[in-house]
């Protein structure tokens, strides 16, 4: 073969492979324009309703709030050794005192089980005691111990960073209403519960909390370490 035409043919199959790279380089997307396709999806799946959902479009925020703010509350409360549910347990025992398990299981609305193994897990902690109840040897007492007083000011500080994250994007005035609207739907719901606990400031002044733990300097806002923002 002549040279030229060798020289010839090479220059046509380098010309080709460029080409084809040329076209490759065009069809791939770069890194920015990944990231933003990436953004608008997660975007999309978020606002997209179901089609089943399409007549509860707010039980649908709901679900996915409480969704969220049970994942929130877990990072929150990791710090303090605690699952979210936990809380909600010691909450109880530390206002009311010494409670039948039975008014436990009644008053957090939680299956039977669910509640007996999260006091194992408490009780191995020693944040809580059991006992037989002396008007009632059949029945079981239970009682967030003293050794619990540390653990009462971790969670007050959890609860406190998680508000903060929570409604970090509202204003007083819109915290406020926010908290006025929840109430009455909560009330409204209240309506298909059986044993439905009441709420409000009723609630508040029949409830006679036990003696508080004293607060640590670490629970104070001031002096708390764990902020919002470090979500």
């Amino acid at each position: 073969m002549p040279a030229d035409r060798l020289a010839t043919d090479h220059a046509d199959a380098a010309d080709r492979r460029d080409a084809a790279i040329d076209r490759a380089d065009a069809d791939r997307p770069d890194a920015a324009a990944v990231r933003h396709q990436a953004a608008s999806s997660a975007r999309s799946c978020s606002e997209v309703t179901p089609s089943a959902a399409r007549g509860g479009p707010i039980s649908l925020a709901l679900a996915r709030v409480a969704r969220l703010h049970r994942i929130a509350a877990g990072r929150f409360l990791k710090a303090a050794g605690l699952y979210p549910g936990q809380e909600l347990v010691m909450m109880y025992l530390w206002d009311s005192g010494p409670v039948r398990q039975s008014e436990l299981i009644k008053a957090l609305e939680v299956d039977p089980s669910t509640v007996t193994k999260m006091l194992q897990r408490l009780e191995h902690g020693g944040y809580v005691r059991r006992s037989p109840d002396p008007a009632d040897r059949r029945a079981v007492l239970v009682e967030a111990t003293p050794g619990s007083c540390e653990l009462h000011n971790a969670v007050a500080s959890a609860w406190t960073d998680l508000e903060e994250h929570t409604l970090a994007g509202l204003g007083p005035e819109e915290r406020a209403e926010l908290a006025a609207l929840l109430g009455k739907v909560e009330d409204g719901l209240c309506g298909l519960a059986q044993d439905c606990p009441a709420g409000g400031a009723e609630a508040a002044e029949e409830c006679a909390p036990q003696e508080e733990c004293p607060a640590s300097p670490e629970s104070t806002p001031s002096a708390r370490s764990t902020s919002a923002a470090e979500l």
